[in-house]
């Protein structure tokens, strides 16, 4: 690794982020020769301050309110170049998107889809056939700046949301690293997002986890994935609160929606979502017929209404 100077030519950089998503991206720019990396901006207790001090950053910051004039303040004295953001939940304030080098993002989708809080369970839910990483120049909107680079990969249908995170968050840091040179030399030029298919993710609440079965079991399979490990999915029931960790769709068979049978619940117009593993309110995941071996009365009951 190249040794830091105070005098070098290397970019100021401040790294922003929280979540697992942002933590390879981290590590590749703390050893990218381009970067002198002056300081991290996280959240108390994440993954990604825990890392910034085991690499021994100096300036780990963790702002309650980026926006506060006092946290701005202390990122101003940091004389940053560049900001470098992934998956880090609050607003950055307008006074640091001009800096030399600008502000880049990595996003978890393929832009303009999938835009806000939560693109990657978006993805899954929405039966994408392909999913990727866009790195992008941030501007005042939400996740609306001029795309710098991106890559993409497809998705076969089986994908869980913190399994796809932990590989978004490899082609993340591979997207950045290659990247950063070409855009400090002024070799990558920002295009503008496409003015179709945008769409805007929101903040998942616990609620969006209750299983609907009025929907589609290709719907309900989707949400099962989608929603792991928060808000979950579940169901409330004769035999309590049953959280649903993988499911099937079937096509036909069912025996009437919201109602159970020895494979399953009924869903949509005469489909099944058959269940294969489920864990009881205050006990293990097991499988669907682990658990009607201690509840086989649930067989032919229904699924109560949720609150």
């Amino acid at each position: 690794m190249t040794e830091r100077r105070a005098d070098d030519a290397r970019v100021r950089t401040i790294f922003l982020g929280s979540g697992d998503f942002g933590r390879e991206s981290l590590r590749r720019l703390h050893e990218h020769e381009a970067i002198d990396l002056v300081g991290v901006v996280s959240t108390p207790g994440s993954a990604v301050q825990r890392l910034a001090e085991d690499l021994g950053i100096e300036r780990v910051l963790t702002p309650a309110r980026l926006r506060a004039p006092e946290s701005l303040a202390d990122i101003q004295e940091l004389e940053p170049e560049m900001l470098v953001l992934a998956d880090y939940g609050q607003i950055v304030p307008a006074e640091l998107l001009g800096l030399k080098h600008g502000a880049l993002n990595l996003h978890p989708s393929l832009l303009p889809r999938h835009r806000g809080a939560t693109p990657i369970p978006a993805a899954i839910l929405f039966g994408d056939r392909e999913t990727g990483v866009t790195l992008m120049r941030m501007d005042s909107g939400l996740d609306t700046g001029p795309i710098v680079a991106v890559e993409r990969g497809p998705l076969d249908g089986t994908e869980i949301a913190p399994q796809l995170e932990a590989d978004l968050e490899l082609v993340a840091a591979y997207l950045l690293e290659r990247s950063l040179g070409p855009w400090i030399r002024g070799e990558l030029v920002p295009r503008p997002q496409a003015s179709e298919g945008a769409g805007l993710t929101r903040t998942l609440r616990r609620e969006d986890g209750r299983i609907d079965p009025r929907k589609s079991a290709v719907e309900l399979e989707r949400q099962v994935r989608a929603y792991q490990p928060w808000p979950g999915s579940f169901m409330d029931t004769p035999a309590g609160r049953i959280v649903v960790w993988s499911a099937t769709a079937e096509g036909s068979g069912g025996p009437g929606v919201g109602t159970f049978d020895e494979r399953g619940l009924g869903v949509g117009d005469g489909e099944r979502l058959a269940l294969v593993e489920v864990q009881p309110a205050g006990g293990k995941r097991m499988t669907w017929e682990a658990f009607l071996r201690g509840k086989p009365s649930i067989v032919g009951s229904h699924v109560l209404r949720g609150p």
